[in-house]
């Protein structure tokens, strides 16, 4: 079989990625749930549909009775569709709890509350073709958005000159005019010198709070591309958005573009990134890393893979292995969850049920299903439908998903409103250099989620090799290691055994190692202090 795009002038033109040209192969894994599970005396059993919904309707309900509606969390996929992130926030605040979120990479979440409107690309994506001029900050662009990285090419090709702020010098394969690479640390300071840059050359008052920051060559000429030609615009990607100063680097962003007039925007970390926003699926009380710093007693995950997905993997499987309750809803049966789940219910993937997504410029792209759900694989928003119902919670009668997405916007809507990415005035703190090693952590594009992580053609490229700790020489020779040594790398409590590679992409100082990996699920913060020793 072969799978070809749905040719899209104003999306994705004609392009495919690999990715998801062939992450189909995962639908009829052997690792596919088709029947509801049940932990009894320490062993997950089938059991009917009827069984596993009282049973979890009884246990949420003890759960809040005994310690109260907030000792219940509930995290989802940003791959989620929008009906089922909508139905997921009312079922999880009508049990009492403000903990709900959809961002499971992200660690600062000090905006929230503070945003204007929906954070959005900024601008169409048919609209990049005409740009002049783009500075792209925290992205392993060419993997994390590979559609989005072949329009930023074809500009360039062009007469747009594109630039890169990120955290890892991999080869874009694109002509960048200008591109700095930095530590996770650095990557503030690195797009404050540009705002500082862009500053002088119009001839405003430097901002507040980077007065003693140094501009240097490369950040002097990406302003100034940003403050030539008509149209330019800044990304923020997912290294921006998983970052521990991500509300910085959108303060930042955001005085960048008022000085140049430029757009401005986030890239978008999941396929509903938007749509998670729109259904209101953000917390009112603990957000996506704080629910497993601070342990509750009952989890619900929707689409997600903690040990795989979250930003800190150790933190999150210890409090899901202490938890009285876990359900999770889920396509597949294998890997942490059975150890830790305590419900595991099968739901239909995109090709078995219908839904909407929102992607990052606001576009409604709605769907139905293709073929018979699996087993007895029901669709998400369903489940979540019927489970409102046992535990006697206002709206949840709906009795299509059409119905459910109707409760958000009206039917026929093509752009979502609300879009808007200023951000309430704060003050531009910068803080030094970290000492000491930093953990650089991509995520492969090949494991980034649970349909690709069990695509066996995806598994056999080299995107999906297992992940290794690979810094440049200056630090390798530092530690006094070489290349194909086998290392020790620390986290917090956890700990992982890798090859240490040479790789001169990495800044000093710094070790790459990915997440979302088995081999690297027991290490902690994606962006943070690491230690690493021969093994």
């Amino acid at each position: 079989m072969r799978v070809l795009p749905r040719d899209n002038e104003e999306v994705n033109e004609c392009w495919i990625s690999d990715k998801e040209r062939f992450s189909y192969e995962a639908l009829n894994s052997p690792a596919r749930l088709a029947r509801p599970m049940i932990r009894v005396d320490g062993v997950l059993r089938e059991v009917a549909w009827n069984v596993a919904l009282d049973y979890v309707s009884h246990a949420l309900r003890d759960v809040v009775t005994r310690s109260g509606g907030e000792s219940v969390a509930a995290l989802a996929s940003p791959q989620a569709t929008l009906e089922e992130l909508h139905l997921l926030q009312k079922l999880t605040r009508g049990l009492g709890s403000g903990s709900i979120d959809f961002r499971p990479r992200r660690r600062d979440f000090s905006a929230d509350g503070k945003l204007a409107g929906i954070p959005w690309l900024g601008l169409r994506l048919s609209d990049i073709k005409d740009l002049d001029a783009a500075l792209v900050v925290g992205s392993f662009l060419r993997k994390d958005h590979p559609l989005f990285a072949q329009r930023l090419r074809q500009l360039s090709k062009k007469w747009g000159k594109v630039s890169l702020l990120s955290v890892a010098g991999d080869d874009q394969l694109l002509r960048l005019h200008a591109q700095r690479t930095v530590s996770p640390a650095e990557l503030p300071l690195a797009l404050a010198a540009v705002v500082k840059a862009a500053a002088l050359l119009r001839g405003e008052p430097i901002p507040a709070g980077l007065e003693n920051v140094e501009s240097c060559g490369v950040s002097q000429a990406i302003a100034s591309s940003l403050l030539e030609g008509e149209k330019r615009a800044v990304f923020l990607g997912n290294v921006a958005e998983q970052s521990p100063h991500a509300t910085l680097l959108h303060s930042l962003a955001n005085e960048l573009a008022r000085l140049t007039g430029a757009s401005w925007g986030f890239i978008g970390d999941g396929a509903n990134g938007v749509g998670g926003h729109l259904a209101n699926a953000l917390p009112t009380a603990l957000n996506a890393y704080e629910m497993f710093a601070q342990p509750r007693k009952a989890y619900f995950l929707l689409g997600v893979e903690p040990e795989l997905d979250c930003h800190n993997p150790q933190q999150a499987v210890a409090a899901l292995q202490a938890a009285e309750l876990v359900v999770m809803l889920t396509p597949f049966a294998d890997g942490l969850a059975r150890e830790y789940a305590d419900v595991l219910l099968p739901i239909a993937p995109f090709s078995e049920t219908s839904g909407s997504y929102v992607n990052c410029e606001g576009r409604v792209q709605s769907f139905n299903g293709v073929v018979r759900p699996f087993g007895d694989a029901r669709p998400a928003w369903k489940v979540l439908r019927v489970l409102g119902n046992l535990l006697s919670l206002e709206g949840f009668d709906q009795n299509s998903s059409e119905q459910v997405r109707d409760e958000l916007i009206a039917a026929g809507t093509g752009f979502i409103s609300g879009l808007d990415n200023r951000l309430a005035a704060l003050p531009l703190v910068l803080s030094g250099s970290s000492t000491g090693l930093q953990r650089v952590a991509d995520v492969p594009i090949h494991f980034a989620d649970l349909l690709a992580r069990r695509a066996p053609a995806l598994q056999q490229t080299r995107d999906a090799a297992a992940p290794t700790a690979r810094m440049n020489g200056q630090t390798l020779s530092a530690l006094g290691l070489t290349d194909g040594v086998l290392v020790r790398v620390r986290q917090g409590a956890g700990e992982a055994v890798l090859a240490a590679r040479v790789d001169e992409t990495t800044p000093p100082g710094c070790v790459r190692v990915a997440t979302a990996h088995v081999s690297t699920a027991a290490l902690g913060d994606m962006f943070g202090a690491i230690n690493v020793e021969r093994a």
